[in-house]
């Protein structure tokens, strides 16, 4: 059965975090863990808190060209003994220093790593919009693709 972003976003709500993937100055690729702090009303867009300094952002300001690798315990399907959903977005992402769109996207869960809140120094958010949406759910596997400008 073909699923459509829609289908896709419902499932994105149960995983909380990703592997924010991208490529190094060396063309090496990094991967870390992130949040998608409960931001799950998925339409092709995906966003994250992270500060200026770090490597990640620093890759993604050479190279806007990033994959999120999500892993779900049960799949669309949700049948048992099924190998889980697995999702990897392909995407073009971009540092946001807007201390509007940090308000907007901001949840109480991230004082953890930001403790002054919207206002803490050096702080970035890396808006990812998405190009492809490969999902795998079960024996199920597929493509979205997005047209461009429409995350």
């Amino acid at each position: 059965m073909t699923k459509n972003l829609a289908d896709i976003s419902t499932a994105m709500r149960e995983i909380d975090f990703c592997m924010l993937v991208t490529r190094a100055a060396d063309g090496s690729l990094g991967g870390r863990p992130m949040s998608n702090n409960q931001d799950v009303a998925y339409e092709g867009t995906s966003w994250f808190f992270t500060s200026d300094d770090t490597r990640m952002a620093q890759d993604i300001a050479r190279d806007a060209s990033v994959g999120l690798v999500y892993s779900g315990k049960a799949g669309l399907k949700g049948l048992i003994g099924a190998p889980g959903l697995f999702i990897h977005v392909e995407g073009e992402a971009r540092l946001v220093r807007d201390k509007a769109a940090f308000r907007e996207h901001w949840t109480k869960d991230i004082e953890r790593w930001f403790e002054q809140g919207v206002d803490t120094p050096g702080m970035v958010l890396i808006e990812v919009a998405a190009k492809r949406v490969h999902y795998w759910d079960g024996e199920d596997e597929g493509e979205v693709r997005l047209p461009v400008g429409a995350a």
